[in-house]
Protein backbone atom coordinates (compact mmCIF):
# COMPACT_ATOMS: atom_id res chain seq x y z
CA UNK A 1 0.00 0.00 0.00
CA UNK A 2 0.98 3.33 -0.62
CA UNK A 3 0.87 5.12 2.89
CA UNK A 4 1.44 8.50 4.37
CA UNK A 5 2.76 9.70 7.52
CA UNK A 6 1.63 12.92 8.27
CA UNK A 7 3.07 15.87 11.07
CA UNK A 8 6.24 14.04 11.83
CA UNK A 9 7.48 17.31 13.10
CA UNK A 10 10.53 15.90 14.78
CA UNK A 11 11.00 13.10 12.54
CA UNK A 12 10.84 10.27 14.64
CA UNK A 13 8.62 7.46 13.13
CA UNK A 14 11.39 6.16 11.28
CA UNK A 15 13.55 5.60 13.74
CA UNK A 16 10.88 3.39 15.65
CA UNK A 17 11.54 -0.16 16.21
CA UNK A 18 7.89 -1.02 15.00
CA UNK A 19 8.85 0.99 11.94
CA UNK A 20 9.66 -2.29 9.88
CA UNK A 21 6.29 -3.58 10.44
CA UNK A 22 5.64 -1.37 7.22
CA UNK A 23 8.83 -2.59 5.47
CA UNK A 24 7.13 -4.15 2.68
CA UNK A 25 4.81 -1.02 1.43
CA UNK A 26 5.94 2.43 0.38
CA UNK A 27 5.77 5.05 3.36
CA UNK A 28 6.27 8.62 2.29
CA UNK A 29 6.67 10.82 5.43
CA UNK A 30 6.01 14.74 5.93
CA UNK A 31 7.54 16.73 8.44
CA UNK A 32 6.27 19.83 8.21
CA UNK A 33 2.65 21.36 8.49
CA UNK A 34 -0.13 22.49 6.43
CA UNK A 35 -4.03 22.99 7.10
CA UNK A 36 -4.31 24.21 3.41
CA UNK A 37 -6.33 21.88 1.31
CA UNK A 38 -5.19 22.54 -2.21
CA UNK A 39 -1.38 21.61 -0.37
CA UNK A 40 -2.77 18.48 0.95
CA UNK A 41 -4.82 16.89 -1.82
CA UNK A 42 -1.64 17.13 -3.92
CA UNK A 43 0.59 15.56 -0.97
CA UNK A 44 -1.70 12.73 -0.50
CA UNK A 45 -3.11 11.87 -4.27
CA UNK A 46 -1.75 8.96 -4.35
CA UNK A 47 -2.26 7.52 -0.62
CA UNK A 48 -4.37 4.17 -0.08
CA UNK A 49 -3.39 4.62 3.86
CA UNK A 50 -3.07 7.62 5.42
CA UNK A 51 -1.36 7.88 9.15
CA UNK A 52 -2.56 10.32 11.56
CA UNK A 53 -0.33 12.04 14.21
CA UNK A 54 -3.47 12.62 17.09
CA UNK A 55 -5.35 15.69 16.22
CA UNK A 56 -2.69 17.42 14.43
CA UNK A 57 -4.20 18.05 11.10
CA UNK A 58 -8.06 17.72 10.60
CA UNK A 59 -9.27 15.63 7.43
CA UNK A 60 -12.60 17.07 6.43
CA UNK A 61 -14.98 16.24 3.47
CA UNK A 62 -13.28 18.82 1.26
CA UNK A 63 -10.58 17.18 1.20
CA UNK A 64 -11.90 13.74 1.51
CA UNK A 65 -13.58 14.15 -1.96
CA UNK A 66 -10.37 14.61 -3.90
CA UNK A 67 -8.91 11.75 -2.34
CA UNK A 68 -9.73 9.26 -4.50
CA UNK A 69 -7.09 6.73 -3.49
CA UNK A 70 -7.78 6.98 -0.02
CA UNK A 71 -9.12 3.83 1.85
CA UNK A 72 -7.90 3.50 5.48
CA UNK A 73 -7.16 6.46 8.29
CA UNK A 74 -5.20 4.90 10.66
CA UNK A 75 -4.76 6.79 14.06
CA UNK A 76 -4.99 6.40 17.74
CA UNK A 77 -7.03 8.23 20.30
CA UNK A 78 -10.59 9.89 19.79
CA UNK A 79 -11.01 11.58 16.54
CA UNK A 80 -13.02 14.91 16.70
CA UNK A 81 -10.56 16.52 13.90
CA UNK A 82 -11.95 13.63 11.14
CA UNK A 83 -15.31 13.85 9.32
CA UNK A 84 -16.28 10.23 10.13
CA UNK A 85 -19.41 10.50 7.83
CA UNK A 86 -17.98 11.67 4.70
CA UNK A 87 -15.28 8.69 5.09
CA UNK A 88 -17.90 6.46 4.94
CA UNK A 89 -19.71 7.40 2.34
CA UNK A 90 -16.49 7.62 -0.08
CA UNK A 91 -15.90 4.08 1.73
CA UNK A 92 -12.81 5.19 3.92
CA UNK A 93 -12.59 2.88 6.66
CA UNK A 94 -11.30 5.01 10.19
CA UNK A 95 -9.28 2.61 12.60
CA UNK A 96 -8.51 4.03 15.83
CA UNK A 97 -7.89 2.32 18.97
CA UNK A 98 -9.91 3.89 21.73
CA UNK A 99 -11.55 3.33 24.78
CA UNK A 100 -9.64 2.26 28.51
CA UNK A 101 -6.00 1.71 28.09
CA UNK A 102 -2.91 2.97 30.17
CA UNK A 103 -2.63 6.84 30.89
CA UNK A 104 -0.40 9.15 29.22
CA UNK A 105 2.52 8.53 31.76
CA UNK A 106 4.73 11.59 29.76
CA UNK A 107 2.30 13.85 29.98
CA UNK A 108 2.25 13.60 33.92
CA UNK A 109 5.52 13.58 33.79
CA UNK A 110 5.51 16.39 31.56
CA UNK A 111 3.18 18.29 33.48
CA UNK A 112 5.31 17.90 36.41
CA UNK A 113 8.21 19.22 34.84
CA UNK A 114 6.34 22.46 33.50
CA UNK A 115 5.50 22.64 37.67
CA UNK A 116 8.95 22.48 39.18
CA UNK A 117 9.86 24.58 36.04
CA UNK A 118 7.44 26.70 37.04
CA UNK A 119 7.45 27.28 40.83
CA UNK A 120 11.24 27.44 40.66
CA UNK A 121 12.26 29.80 37.59
CA UNK A 122 13.65 27.10 35.80
CA UNK A 123 13.70 28.39 32.54
CA UNK A 124 14.20 32.19 33.22
CA UNK A 125 17.44 31.33 35.69
CA UNK A 126 19.28 29.32 32.77
CA UNK A 127 18.60 32.16 30.21
CA UNK A 128 19.55 35.00 32.68
CA UNK A 129 22.86 32.35 33.50
CA UNK A 130 23.58 32.92 29.89
CA UNK A 131 22.94 36.23 29.99
CA UNK A 132 25.97 36.04 32.43
CA UNK A 133 23.50 36.78 35.15
CA UNK A 134 23.43 35.08 38.87
CA UNK A 135 20.33 34.44 40.52
CA UNK A 136 18.26 36.95 39.02
CA UNK A 137 14.79 36.16 40.13
CA UNK A 138 13.08 36.50 42.96
CA UNK A 139 13.62 33.31 44.47
CA UNK A 140 11.75 30.50 43.93
CA UNK A 141 8.95 28.17 45.66
CA UNK A 142 8.98 25.04 47.50
CA UNK A 143 6.07 22.47 46.89
CA UNK A 144 5.63 20.42 50.26
CA UNK A 145 2.93 21.38 51.93
CA UNK A 146 1.32 23.43 48.90
CA UNK A 147 -2.04 22.42 47.62
CA UNK A 148 -2.81 20.94 44.26
CA UNK A 149 -5.79 21.07 42.34
CA UNK A 150 -6.70 18.51 40.02
CA UNK A 151 -9.75 19.31 37.45
CA UNK A 152 -10.60 16.16 36.09
CA UNK A 153 -9.50 12.82 37.74
CA UNK A 154 -9.12 10.88 34.95
CA UNK A 155 -6.35 8.74 33.61
CA UNK A 156 -3.53 11.22 33.62
CA UNK A 157 -5.48 13.51 36.34
CA UNK A 158 -5.22 10.10 38.72
CA UNK A 159 -1.08 9.97 37.89
CA UNK A 160 -0.56 13.53 38.61
CA UNK A 161 -2.35 13.67 41.57
CA UNK A 162 0.12 10.61 43.14
CA UNK A 163 2.92 12.11 42.17
CA UNK A 164 1.87 15.31 44.09
CA UNK A 165 1.13 13.46 47.04
CA UNK A 166 4.86 12.12 46.55
CA UNK A 167 5.84 15.51 46.50
CA UNK A 168 4.25 15.89 50.00
CA UNK A 169 1.33 18.14 48.27
CA UNK A 170 -2.13 18.33 49.67
CA UNK A 171 -4.24 17.40 46.95
CA UNK A 172 -7.73 18.49 45.99
CA UNK A 173 -9.73 16.67 42.98
CA UNK A 174 -12.87 18.55 41.13
CA UNK A 175 -14.44 17.23 38.34
CA UNK A 176 -17.62 15.00 37.01
CA UNK A 177 -19.27 12.85 39.38
CA UNK A 178 -17.77 9.37 38.44
CA UNK A 179 -14.11 10.65 38.80
CA UNK A 180 -14.55 12.74 42.06
CA UNK A 181 -16.04 9.64 43.04
CA UNK A 182 -12.86 7.45 42.28
CA UNK A 183 -11.00 10.21 43.91
CA UNK A 184 -12.69 9.48 47.26
CA UNK A 185 -11.67 5.92 46.98
CA UNK A 186 -8.19 6.78 45.88
CA UNK A 187 -8.17 8.80 49.32
CA UNK A 188 -8.02 12.12 48.21
CA UNK A 189 -9.82 14.94 48.94
CA UNK A 190 -12.24 16.17 46.78
CA UNK A 191 -12.73 19.90 46.73
CA UNK A 192 -16.19 22.00 47.89
CA UNK A 193 -16.83 23.43 45.09
CA UNK A 194 -15.43 24.37 41.62
CA UNK A 195 -14.81 27.70 43.21
CA UNK A 196 -13.23 26.54 45.86
CA UNK A 197 -10.85 24.42 44.01
CA UNK A 198 -9.33 27.25 41.97
CA UNK A 199 -9.35 29.94 45.40
CA UNK A 200 -8.02 27.20 47.38
CA UNK A 201 -5.59 25.84 45.21
CA UNK A 202 -1.22 26.54 44.65
CA UNK A 203 -1.25 24.88 41.56
CA UNK A 204 -4.49 23.60 39.52
CA UNK A 205 -3.79 21.37 37.25
CA UNK A 206 -6.19 20.64 33.87
CA UNK A 207 -7.11 16.79 33.11
CA UNK A 208 -10.35 17.26 30.84
CA UNK A 209 -11.39 16.16 27.85
CA UNK A 210 -12.01 18.94 25.08
CA UNK A 211 -15.54 18.81 24.13
CA UNK A 212 -18.13 20.96 24.07
CA UNK A 213 -19.71 20.50 27.32
CA UNK A 214 -16.23 21.24 28.39
CA UNK A 215 -15.22 24.11 26.23
CA UNK A 216 -14.20 27.17 27.44
CA UNK A 217 -15.26 25.65 30.78
CA UNK A 218 -12.00 27.76 32.96
CA UNK A 219 -13.21 31.48 33.05
CA UNK A 220 -12.35 34.41 33.88
CA UNK A 221 -14.03 34.33 37.26
CA UNK A 222 -12.22 31.09 38.12
CA UNK A 223 -8.76 32.43 37.55
CA UNK A 224 -9.53 35.18 39.37
CA UNK A 225 -10.22 33.12 42.21
CA UNK A 226 -6.90 31.94 42.04
CA UNK A 227 -4.07 33.28 44.52
CA UNK A 228 -1.62 35.71 43.38
CA UNK A 229 1.23 33.19 44.20
CA UNK A 230 -1.09 30.20 42.23
CA UNK A 231 0.37 28.66 39.27
CA UNK A 232 -2.06 27.01 36.64
CA UNK A 233 -1.01 24.31 34.34
CA UNK A 234 -2.14 23.11 31.35
CA UNK A 235 -1.09 20.10 29.31
CA UNK A 236 -4.72 19.04 27.89
CA UNK A 237 -6.00 21.11 25.22
CA UNK A 238 -5.91 24.69 24.67
CA UNK A 239 -9.92 25.52 24.31
CA UNK A 240 -10.52 24.42 28.12
CA UNK A 241 -9.53 28.26 28.83
CA UNK A 242 -11.87 30.67 27.24
CA UNK A 243 -10.23 32.73 24.64
CA UNK A 244 -7.94 35.34 25.61
CA UNK A 245 -9.02 35.15 29.34
CA UNK A 246 -6.23 33.61 30.63
CA UNK A 247 -3.25 35.89 29.02
CA UNK A 248 -5.64 38.57 31.05
CA UNK A 249 -5.95 37.16 33.91
CA UNK A 250 -2.09 36.57 33.97
CA UNK A 251 -1.80 40.55 33.43
CA UNK A 252 -4.32 41.16 36.30
CA UNK A 253 -1.95 39.11 38.93
CA UNK A 254 -4.80 35.83 39.62
CA UNK A 255 -3.11 33.37 38.91
CA UNK A 256 1.00 34.92 38.68
CA UNK A 257 2.37 32.29 36.86
CA UNK A 258 1.20 29.62 34.14
CA UNK A 259 2.24 26.72 32.74
CA UNK A 260 1.05 25.69 29.04
CA UNK A 261 1.64 23.25 26.75
CA UNK A 262 -1.41 23.60 24.24
CA UNK A 263 -2.30 26.11 22.16
CA UNK A 264 -5.50 27.35 20.19
CA UNK A 265 -3.73 26.61 16.54
CA UNK A 266 -0.65 24.35 16.82
CA UNK A 267 2.05 24.33 15.58
CA UNK A 268 2.84 27.94 16.78
CA UNK A 269 5.62 29.42 14.37
CA UNK A 270 7.52 32.56 14.17
CA UNK A 271 6.96 33.30 18.52
CA UNK A 272 3.38 34.50 17.42
CA UNK A 273 1.59 33.99 20.39
CA UNK A 274 0.77 36.57 23.49
CA UNK A 275 1.45 33.77 25.70
CA UNK A 276 5.35 33.62 24.33
CA UNK A 277 5.93 37.29 25.43
CA UNK A 278 5.07 36.57 29.37
CA UNK A 279 7.32 36.05 31.64
CA UNK A 280 5.50 34.41 34.32
CA UNK A 281 4.59 31.52 31.74
CA UNK A 282 6.32 28.90 30.80
CA UNK A 283 5.32 27.31 27.18
CA UNK A 284 6.22 24.21 25.63
CA UNK A 285 5.30 22.82 22.47
CA UNK A 286 2.99 20.07 22.74
CA UNK A 287 5.19 17.75 24.16
CA UNK A 288 3.00 15.95 26.43
CA UNK A 289 2.25 12.70 24.67
CA UNK A 290 5.35 13.18 22.55
CA UNK A 291 8.04 10.82 24.09
CA UNK A 292 9.76 7.82 22.08
CA UNK A 293 8.28 4.93 24.43
CA UNK A 294 5.02 6.16 24.12
CA UNK A 295 5.27 6.65 20.70
CA UNK A 296 6.39 3.22 19.76
CA UNK A 297 3.30 1.63 21.60
CA UNK A 298 0.95 3.89 19.79
CA UNK A 299 2.77 3.16 16.54
CA UNK A 300 2.75 -0.65 16.82
CA UNK A 301 -0.88 0.03 16.66
CA UNK A 302 -1.45 2.28 13.72
CA UNK A 303 0.88 0.19 11.66
CA UNK A 304 -0.63 -3.24 13.33
CA UNK A 305 -4.33 -1.18 11.65
CA UNK A 306 -3.14 -0.81 8.94
CA UNK A 307 -1.70 -4.37 8.37
CA UNK A 308 -5.06 -5.97 9.77
CA UNK A 309 -6.99 -3.68 6.49
CA UNK A 310 -4.11 -4.77 4.07
CA UNK A 311 -5.15 -8.54 5.01
CA UNK A 312 -8.31 -7.92 4.66
CA UNK A 313 -9.46 -8.10 8.09
CA UNK A 314 -9.42 -4.41 9.53
CA UNK A 315 -9.31 -4.24 13.55
CA UNK A 316 -10.52 -0.93 15.78
CA UNK A 317 -12.73 0.28 12.81
CA UNK A 318 -14.58 3.36 13.84
CA UNK A 319 -17.30 3.20 10.84
CA UNK A 320 -18.10 -0.10 10.13
CA UNK A 321 -20.81 0.60 7.49
CA UNK A 322 -17.74 2.20 5.22
CA UNK A 323 -16.60 -1.45 4.79
CA UNK A 324 -20.00 -2.25 2.78
CA UNK A 325 -19.10 0.60 0.32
Amino acid sequence: MNITILDDYQDTIRTLACYSKVAGHKVTIWNDHTKDVDTLAGRLKDTEALVLIRERTPIRAPLLERLDKLRLISQAGVFPHVDVDACTRRGVVVSSQTGPGRPSYATAELTWGLVIAAFRRIPQEMAALKAGKWQAYPIGIGLRGKTLGIYGYGKIGAVVAGYGKAFGMNVLAWGRENSVTQARKDGFTVAASKDALFAESDVVSLHLRLIDATRGIVTAADLGRMKPTALIVNTSRAGLIAPGVLEAALRAGRPGMAAVDVFEEEPVLGGRHPLLAMDNVICAPHLGYVERDGLEHMFTGIFDQILAYASGKPINVANPEALER
